[in-house]
């Protein structure tokens, strides 16, 4: 069955007009209970990790312990965008966790996701951009050490850079970072990762999925993955106030269905984080992560 991570502590109270629509977290599995694409069965409840050395596989010690312990300078605190405090430091504790457990769901099912995650803004030695753990670089690493994976891809289609991803990945030849995101968006100043494919302002969904389906298929026979982690973030619609790209609902959602099918068809379990959305209605944002659960519970169940 699909598997999917959530845990209450994900939706964090966050200052009044903070622009991270951190409420979707609520939202979005209480859609998929509504509307019947999945039932309470198919959550599972991460924890807040006793053991902290997943974390510092990937973060550097004295990072990591800023955070745990609120000493974290203030310029690096601002660059990470949320005001610091213990449940905050927990909470992205926890998403790794879940992160992890979806990956081990994920080799058993051929897929499992977490409502939360995508963190990749998340360097070994810093946070920004609401990201302060990188989980999907915590679950990968996990895999490789657990010897439960031998060669990772990670497909990275949030319209931002997975700059941090980049970073953390950059001499590992057991992890293949694959970004697809803005030309001219943030991070300004981009890594680079083992494949970068920038995209135009206004990209449409026709020129979006076409270098999508031909870039895919082709990385997959290039390093046989036998593992892939999916960021999935919805920031690529037309909508989006950090976007810039021009892609539907609809265009989104094949693109889900693109990757996730090709995943099946491979036979490549693949373990999915949300990443970013930022649209002015919370309905297009959980609508759009919706068509991601949509999508894994109808090609693989």
């Amino acid at each position: 069955m699909l598997k999917i991570a959530y845990h209450p502590i994900y939706k964090h109270p966050l200052p009044k007009g903070h622009r991270f629509p951190m409420i979707k977290y609520e939202l979005l599995p209480e859609q998929l209970l509504h509307e019947g694409t999945c039932s309470s069965g198919n959550f599972f409840e991460p924890e807040r990790m006793l053991d902290e050395k997943p974390i510092l596989n990937v973060h550097e010690p004295i990072y990591f312990y800023d955070l745990l312990n609120l000493t974290l300078d203030k310029r690096a605190a601002r660059k990470i965008g949320f005001p610091l405090s213990e449940t905050l430091i927990e909470r992205e504790i926890v998403i790794a966790d879940g992160t992890i457990k979806a990956s081990k769901h994920a080799l058993k099912y051929g897929v499992a996701m977490n409502i939360a995650g995508g963190t990749h803004h998340a360097y070994s030695n810093r946070g920004e951009a609401f990201c302060m753990f990188n989980d999907q670089a915590i679950g990968a690493r996990y895999l490789l050490n657990e010897k439960l994976a031998k060669k990772i891809l990670i497909v990275d289609l949030d319209v931002h850079q997975g700059n941090g991803t980049a970073e953390i990945f950059q001499n590992d030849p057991n992890v293949f970072t694959f970004s697809m995101h803005g030309k001219d968006n943030y991070p300004f100043v981009k890594e680079q990762s083992d494949l970068d494919i920038a995209l135009e302002n206004n990209t449409d969904d026709t020129t979006y999925l076409k270098i999508l389906k031909e870039t895919l298929p082709k990385l997959i026979d290039e390093q046989q993955p036998d593992f892939i982690f999916y960021l999935c973030g919805v920031d690529v619609i037309a909508s989006d106030k950090l976007g810039k790209l021009a892609m539907t609902l609809d265009g989104c959602k094949e693109r889900d269905h693109f990757v996730l099918k090709t995943c099946k068809n491979n036979n490549i379990p693949v373990m999915c984080s949300m990443g970013g959305g930022y649209s002015p209605e919370i309905k297009t944002i959980v609508d759009a992560h919706a068509n991601t659960f949509r999508e894994a519970q109808g090609i693989f169940f």
